[in-house]
């Protein structure tokens, strides 16, 4: 999944990847556009502010996200590169893969174990489990039809222990094979791990069923565990110098995605009712965006406070985004405010936009600017599951966000994010959770892509891949994808001082309409306040809004 340093391209995304993919690669759960032109409809109203999922599908793509980029060769390990193929199954290695002889000596092998880990960063884990509760989701889900804990422990011989993978190959189980495999990886059976994945890898293919593409990448991650290269792969794909010709490709991929899937939409047009409901009656909006991207979120938004009976108020939006980003949009936030003021002189609204090119981890009350007298609004749309916490070290930036932006006394903080459960559970139970949320979603493109269209092999290649080998691959700080479900991310705004702030009826209404326009087995379910996106009985996204 990574490419040459002559062609590399910008990565544009945030969610999820035929050419010879061993050029190419990014990461998403973001999205890009340039935007054409800015007529909205109207279709959905709050308190005289338009929104409208026509709206959305008319001007909001993919847009880059901090922590992505285009691919090239892996600088910190130059003796080995990596790349996607249409025609095998995933990362083939330049240099041959040693296997150590026990995984758990790595710091990209650890397994999550107390042994591996600093006394410190192991108390804080266990004041996270007393205080947020465990992974029981995950580590139920693991145990139904998968070896137990300590891997052959219920076969009595070696004998039977091969009779039992060869019948589990045999019958072509890759989901159990694949599970099976990463049990034994984490017992530290390398031998056995070797063979399943020789034998895995003919079971997989980028051009098969849901499953079999999803396992290709599955396997590719397990394999830059085994070698300790998967924070490299990672790191690989943040090149930060843009090809324009590549650049172009990845845009075309991202934008793909943004069209075949609701996902982005339904995350940006909740999180715009809730903003624009709890300012509606406010003068001057500050707006901060801890992660802008391409800041075609705003779009809409400001298109209805232009129509706000008694005119429309002052905005500031404050843009947060590091440099990695600007490889995606070929500069600069400079570029993003040049957008959206350009649309906010058209609609004739009072607009200020100030950059703030820093990672949103190293954010501090200074960088804001905060100004008396104007209602402050905080949008966290797929950034926070980025942000090391507890258990990670010392440092809990997660939480310390959330406890800074707390004291700016905001009217409403938007949080949208990926309902998954991949931070602080062991690698097991992480495994298995990637391939049950990340089946759902290739089972989505699969209903809207055929299994041989290129563009679908480029999509899931350039978008998915990334994350799910750094969800498998990785361990501590090389690990970025750090995935919770909404009820720690509750448990988390609670403990910062927040209360819920329940999202309008109308902004249901606007996204049902919306999902219309997709395949009926996409769910939308309102809980306690908060909007669910699902495929099928997998929920997928969740959105909610606090104070």
């Amino acid at each position: 999944m990574q490419a040459s340093q002559e062609n590399a391209i910008p990565d544009g995304s945030r969610l999820f990847f035929n050419q010879p993919l061993g050029d190419k690669e990014s990461y998403c759960w973001s999205c890009i556009q340039n935007v054409p032109h800015y007529q909205c409809s109207n279709d959905v109203s709050i308190q005289g502010l338009h929104l409208s999922a026509d709206t959305f599908e008319q001007h909001c793509t993919l847009e880059s996200s901090s922590g992505t980029g285009g691919s090239c060769a892996a600088r910190n390990s130059p003796s080995t590169t990596a790349s996607f193929s249409t025609n095998e199954s995933g990362v083939s290695q330049q240099n041959s893969l040693s296997y150590p002889s026990d995984v758990h000596d790595s710091p990209d092998q650890t397994s999550g174990s107390p042994t591996s880990e600093s006394y410190v960063t192991h108390k804080l884990r266990e004041l996270e489990t007393a205080m947020l509760g465990p992974d029981l989701d995950v580590l139920n889900s693991c145990n139904n039809g998968i070896l137990p804990a300590g891997g052959n422990s219920q076969i009595s011989t070696e004998t039977e222990k091969w009779k039992f993978l060869g019948e589990v190959i045999s019958r072509g189980d890759l989901m159990e094979g694949l599970c099976i495999c990463a049990r034994f990886l984490e017992d530290g059976d390398m031998f056995t791990v070797d063979w399943l994945i020789a034998e895995l890898r003919g079971l997989v293919s980028v051009s098969g069923e849901p499953i079999q593409r999803l396992g290709a990448y599955a396997v590719e991650g397990l394999v830059a565990r085994l070698a300790s290269s998967g924070s490299a792969i990672y790191n690989a794909l943040r090149c930060k110098e843009p090809v324009l010709p590549a650049s172009m490709e990845l845009l075309s991929y991202m934008h793909v995605l943004y069209e075949i899937c609701p996902y982005f939409k339904f995350g940006y047009m909740s999180a715009n009712g809730a903003i624009a409901e709890a300012i509606k009656e406010e003068n001057r909006i500050h707006i901060i965006d801890f992660q802008i991207s391409q800041g075609t979120q705003w779009i809409t938004l400001i298109k209805a406070l232009a129509d706000r009976p008694g005119g429309p108020p002052h905005i500031r939006i404050t843009g947060i985004d590091d440099s990695t980003s600007a490889y995606a949009r070929g500069g600069g936030l400079e570029i993003v405010g040049g957008r959206l003021k350009m649309l906010a002189q058209q609609f004739k609204v009072p607009f200020e936009f100030r950059a703030v090119g820093i990672p949103a981890s190293e954010i501090q009350v200074e960088n804001l600017k905060i100004q008396p007298g104007e209602a402050i609004a905080v949008n966290f749309a797929l950034v926070l599951h980025h942000m090391p916490d507890e258990s990670v070290g010392t440092q809990n930036h997660r939480d310390r966000l959330l406890r800074m932006v707390k004291g700016l006394y905001p009217k409403v903080v938007t949080l949208v994010e990926q309902e998954s459960n991949t931070n602080t559970a062991p690698f097991f139970a992480r495994f298995v959770e990637t391939l049950n949320y990340y089946s759902a979603i290739f089972e989505s493109i699969d209903v809207a892509l055929p299994r041989e269209h290129r563009e679908r092999i480029n999509v899931e290649q350039h978008c998915l891949a990334r994350e799910v080998v750094n969800i498998i691959a990785c361990e501590g700080v090389e690990r970025v994808e750090r995935h919770e479900l909404l009820g720690k991310w509750r448990s988390r705004f609670a403990m910062a001082g927040f209360k819920p702030y329940p999202l309008s009826s109308y902004v249901n209404g606007a996204i049902k309409a919306l999902l219309g326009k997709y395949s009926s087995k996409y769910t939308l379910e309102e809980k306690d306040g908060a909007l669910y996106l699902g495929w099928m009985d997998r929920h997928l996204v969740s959105s909610c809004a606090w104070r």
